[in-house]
């Protein structure tokens, strides 16, 4: 596994949620990090079914 790599600042916010919320840095960039990974899947399964949807002739009409 490789080293990840985070900026001071972004750093410093974990730190700073960590503390205000009472809970580990590790807990707090474990959410953020299943949170993004979770929305980016969605953004690309939605734009996969958009594209295959295209590819079928399947458009939206003016009205919606």
């Amino acid at each position: 596994m490789e080293t990840l790599i985070i900026e001071q600042e972004l750093q410093r916010q974990f730190h700073q949620l960590a503390e205000e919320t009472h809970r580990s840095e590790s807990e707090i960039i474990h959410e953020a990090l299943t949170g993004y990974l979770a929305a980016d899947r969605y953004y690309i399964e939605m734009l996969s079914q958009r594209i295959s949807a295209a590819n079928r002739g399947e458009f939206a009409s003016e009205k919606e």
